[in-house]
Protein backbone atom coordinates (compact mmCIF):
# COMPACT_ATOMS: atom_id res chain seq x y z
CA UNK A 1 0.00 0.00 0.00
CA UNK A 2 1.22 3.84 -0.85
CA UNK A 3 0.78 6.38 0.83
CA UNK A 4 -0.13 9.59 -1.09
CA UNK A 5 2.69 11.85 -0.34
CA UNK A 6 3.44 15.45 -1.14
CA UNK A 7 7.23 15.00 -2.73
CA UNK A 8 7.01 18.23 -4.65
CA UNK A 9 9.72 20.36 -2.43
CA UNK A 10 12.76 20.00 -5.07
CA UNK A 11 15.84 19.31 -3.15
CA UNK A 12 14.50 17.95 -0.07
CA UNK A 13 14.36 14.33 0.34
CA UNK A 14 10.63 12.84 1.49
CA UNK A 15 12.74 11.59 4.97
CA UNK A 16 13.95 14.31 6.07
CA UNK A 17 10.85 16.29 5.55
CA UNK A 18 7.96 13.80 7.16
CA UNK A 19 9.97 11.21 9.61
CA UNK A 20 11.79 12.27 12.56
CA UNK A 21 9.19 12.24 15.47
CA UNK A 22 6.61 10.44 13.13
CA UNK A 23 5.99 6.76 12.99
CA UNK A 24 6.56 4.62 10.86
CA UNK A 25 3.97 1.36 10.68
CA UNK A 26 5.06 -1.35 8.43
CA UNK A 27 2.75 -2.55 5.49
CA UNK A 28 1.56 -5.97 5.72
CA UNK A 29 2.95 -8.10 4.64
CA UNK A 30 6.78 -7.30 5.64
CA UNK A 31 8.58 -10.07 4.51
CA UNK A 32 11.15 -9.08 7.20
CA UNK A 33 10.35 -10.69 10.30
CA UNK A 34 12.09 -8.16 12.56
CA UNK A 35 9.52 -5.41 11.08
CA UNK A 36 6.76 -6.96 10.49
CA UNK A 37 3.43 -5.55 12.07
CA UNK A 38 5.80 -3.03 13.82
CA UNK A 39 5.39 0.51 14.67
CA UNK A 40 8.60 2.23 14.71
CA UNK A 41 9.14 5.77 16.42
CA UNK A 42 12.05 7.15 14.11
CA UNK A 43 14.42 9.35 16.41
CA UNK A 44 16.77 10.93 14.09
CA UNK A 45 16.33 10.53 9.84
CA UNK A 46 18.71 12.32 7.58
CA UNK A 47 20.68 11.97 4.29
CA UNK A 48 23.13 9.68 6.19
CA UNK A 49 20.80 7.55 7.83
CA UNK A 50 17.87 6.90 10.04
CA UNK A 51 17.22 5.66 13.83
CA UNK A 52 14.21 4.51 15.39
CA UNK A 53 12.97 2.15 18.13
CA UNK A 54 10.13 -0.47 17.46
CA UNK A 55 7.35 0.81 20.33
CA UNK A 56 5.53 -3.02 19.89
CA UNK A 57 7.78 -5.69 21.24
CA UNK A 58 7.55 -6.05 24.67
CA UNK A 59 10.60 -7.99 26.53
CA UNK A 60 9.32 -9.71 29.20
CA UNK A 61 12.53 -8.47 30.72
CA UNK A 62 12.96 -6.07 33.59
CA UNK A 63 15.96 -3.65 33.65
CA UNK A 64 19.15 -4.91 34.84
CA UNK A 65 20.36 -4.11 38.31
CA UNK A 66 22.98 -1.11 36.95
CA UNK A 67 19.48 1.34 36.24
CA UNK A 68 18.07 0.60 39.59
CA UNK A 69 17.65 4.31 40.05
CA UNK A 70 15.76 5.02 37.01
CA UNK A 71 13.20 1.57 37.84
CA UNK A 72 10.73 3.65 39.39
CA UNK A 73 9.92 5.55 36.44
CA UNK A 74 9.59 3.10 33.94
CA UNK A 75 6.17 2.98 32.34
CA UNK A 76 4.11 0.24 32.37
CA UNK A 77 4.06 -2.37 31.69
CA UNK A 78 7.26 -2.09 33.28
CA UNK A 79 9.09 -3.91 30.95
CA UNK A 80 12.19 -3.03 28.67
CA UNK A 81 11.39 -3.36 24.99
CA UNK A 82 12.53 -4.87 21.44
CA UNK A 83 14.33 -1.63 19.51
CA UNK A 84 14.82 -3.39 16.79
CA UNK A 85 17.63 -5.85 15.82
CA UNK A 86 20.68 -3.19 15.31
CA UNK A 87 23.07 -3.44 18.56
CA UNK A 88 20.98 -5.64 20.79
CA UNK A 89 22.84 -4.86 24.02
CA UNK A 90 22.55 -0.97 23.49
CA UNK A 91 20.00 0.38 25.70
CA UNK A 92 18.02 3.10 24.52
CA UNK A 93 15.65 5.12 27.09
CA UNK A 94 12.93 7.45 25.67
CA UNK A 95 11.45 10.14 28.03
CA UNK A 96 8.98 12.64 28.94
CA UNK A 97 10.35 15.33 31.28
CA UNK A 98 9.42 17.82 32.93
CA UNK A 99 12.07 20.67 33.51
CA UNK A 100 14.99 18.76 31.69
CA UNK A 101 18.30 19.91 32.23
CA UNK A 102 19.61 21.75 29.33
CA UNK A 103 22.37 19.06 27.80
CA UNK A 104 21.32 16.23 29.77
CA UNK A 105 19.13 14.78 26.75
CA UNK A 106 18.69 14.43 22.91
CA UNK A 107 15.05 16.28 22.44
CA UNK A 108 13.05 14.77 19.20
CA UNK A 109 9.76 16.27 19.85
CA UNK A 110 8.13 18.35 22.47
CA UNK A 111 8.76 17.19 26.00
CA UNK A 112 10.14 13.58 24.41
CA UNK A 113 13.56 12.86 24.25
CA UNK A 114 16.60 10.53 24.44
CA UNK A 115 18.22 10.05 27.89
CA UNK A 116 21.82 8.72 28.56
CA UNK A 117 20.80 5.99 31.60
CA UNK A 118 24.30 6.36 33.29
CA UNK A 119 22.98 9.82 34.29
CA UNK A 120 21.34 10.04 37.77
CA UNK A 121 17.39 11.39 37.25
CA UNK A 122 17.69 14.13 39.40
CA UNK A 123 19.93 15.19 37.50
CA UNK A 124 18.52 14.97 34.17
CA UNK A 125 14.99 16.61 35.25
CA UNK A 126 12.82 18.02 37.86
CA UNK A 127 10.44 15.01 36.85
CA UNK A 128 10.47 12.41 35.17
CA UNK A 129 7.05 12.08 33.79
CA UNK A 130 7.36 8.85 31.46
CA UNK A 131 10.17 6.22 30.52
CA UNK A 132 10.67 3.56 27.82
CA UNK A 133 14.02 1.67 28.14
CA UNK A 134 14.23 -0.37 24.77
CA UNK A 135 17.56 -2.86 24.05
CA UNK A 136 18.85 -2.36 20.66
CA UNK A 137 17.27 -0.48 18.14
CA UNK A 138 16.33 -0.39 14.24
CA UNK A 139 18.71 1.62 11.54
CA UNK A 140 18.95 2.57 8.32
CA UNK A 141 22.09 3.47 6.00
CA UNK A 142 22.26 6.02 4.00
CA UNK A 143 18.58 6.39 1.80
CA UNK A 144 18.15 3.07 2.71
CA UNK A 145 14.59 4.14 4.28
CA UNK A 146 13.81 6.82 1.46
CA UNK A 147 13.98 3.73 -0.67
CA UNK A 148 11.76 1.39 1.62
CA UNK A 149 9.28 4.25 1.53
CA UNK A 150 9.21 4.70 -1.96
CA UNK A 151 8.60 1.00 -2.24
CA UNK A 152 5.77 1.47 0.31
CA UNK A 153 6.76 -0.92 3.11
CA UNK A 154 6.05 1.41 5.47
CA UNK A 155 3.11 4.37 6.15
CA UNK A 156 4.54 7.44 7.75
CA UNK A 157 2.34 8.57 10.46
CA UNK A 158 1.59 11.02 12.75
CA UNK A 159 2.85 10.10 16.29
CA UNK A 160 0.63 10.74 19.90
CA UNK A 161 2.69 10.26 23.69
CA UNK A 162 0.67 7.73 24.22
CA UNK A 163 1.90 5.78 21.37
CA UNK A 164 5.96 6.24 22.54
CA UNK A 165 4.42 4.95 26.40
CA UNK A 166 1.20 2.35 25.01
CA UNK A 167 0.67 0.63 27.95
CA UNK A 168 -0.94 -2.18 25.98
CA UNK A 169 2.08 -2.42 23.20
CA UNK A 170 0.63 -5.52 21.48
CA UNK A 171 -2.07 -4.17 19.62
CA UNK A 172 -0.21 -0.63 19.28
CA UNK A 173 -0.20 -1.32 15.90
CA UNK A 174 -4.26 -1.81 15.15
CA UNK A 175 -4.49 1.32 17.50
CA UNK A 176 -2.64 3.45 15.28
CA UNK A 177 -3.84 2.25 11.86
CA UNK A 178 -7.68 2.38 13.44
CA UNK A 179 -7.78 6.29 14.45
CA UNK A 180 -6.52 7.28 11.04
CA UNK A 181 -9.72 6.72 9.78
CA UNK A 182 -11.06 5.34 6.17
CA UNK A 183 -8.98 2.66 3.95
CA UNK A 184 -6.20 3.16 6.77
CA UNK A 185 -8.72 1.96 9.79
CA UNK A 186 -9.74 -0.93 7.20
CA UNK A 187 -6.01 -2.27 6.86
CA UNK A 188 -6.10 -2.51 10.94
CA UNK A 189 -8.23 -5.20 10.48
CA UNK A 190 -6.20 -7.40 8.17
CA UNK A 191 -5.68 -10.84 9.32
CA UNK A 192 -2.13 -11.60 10.79
CA UNK A 193 -1.68 -14.28 8.26
CA UNK A 194 -3.34 -12.91 4.97
CA UNK A 195 -3.31 -16.47 3.23
CA UNK A 196 -6.29 -16.91 5.54
CA UNK A 197 -8.11 -14.25 4.56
Amino acid sequence: MRQNVDVSTPGIPFAERWCKGKLLVATPPLTDPNFDRTVIYVLEHTADGAVGVVLNRPLGERAPEELHAWAEHISAPGTLFAGGPVDEEALIALARLQGAVEGSWSQVAESLGSIDLMLDPLDVAQSVLALRVFRGYSGWGAMQLDRELAEGAWMVLPAELTDVFCSDPTDLWRIVLRRQGGRLAWVANAPDDLSAN
